[in-house]
C-alpha cells in the first residue's frame, strides 16, 4: 500500500498493474491523474493535487504519464490531459477533464465515504 498523503507515480506498466490490483482490494477511493509532461495545464494541476493527497489520506492518489503509459490510458479511453479518473474497488466512479480544480475536489468529497 501507497504511503498516506503520497502520489504514486508508475513508470511502467508491470509498476501500474502491481499498485493498481493492490489499491483495488483497499476499497479506498483511487484517483488517477493522466498526465503529460510537457502539457502545462498538466504541470498546473500538480501542485493541486500534491495539496489533495496531503489533506485527504484516505484517498490513494496516482499519477500516470500518458507518453509513457500508453495502454493504461486507452484502457481508461483517455484523450485529453490532464484527466482525473475517480475509481472504486477498480471501478470508474467519476471523471473530470482539464484544470477543474474546484470540480475535481467536489468529485472527491461527493465519493468518499459517509461517516
Amino acid at each position: 500500500m501507497p504511503e498516506d498523503g503520497k502520489i504514486i507515480n508508475c513508470e511502467t506498466v508491470a509498476s501500474w498493474n502491481e499498485q493498481f490490483h493492490t489499491v483495488k482490494a483497499s476499497k479506498k477511493l483511487v484517483v488517477v491523474n493522466f498526465t503529460a509532461s510537457w502539457c502545462e495545464p498538466s504541470r498546473y494541476m500538480i501542485p493541486i493535487l500534491v495539496e489533495l493527497a496531503k489533506k485527504l489520506p484516505d484517498v490513494i492518489f496516482f499519477k500516470v504519464d500518458v507518453d509513457v503509459l500508453k495502454t493504461v490510458t486507452r484502457e481508461f479511453d483517455v484523450e485529453v490531459w490532464p484527466t482525473f479518473i475517480l475509481l472504486k474497488q477498480g471501478y470508474i466512479v467519476d471523471r473530470v477533464v482539464g484544470t477543474r480544480k474546484d470540480e475535481l475536489q467536489q468529485k472527491i468529497t461527493l465519493h468518499l465515504p459517509k461517516v
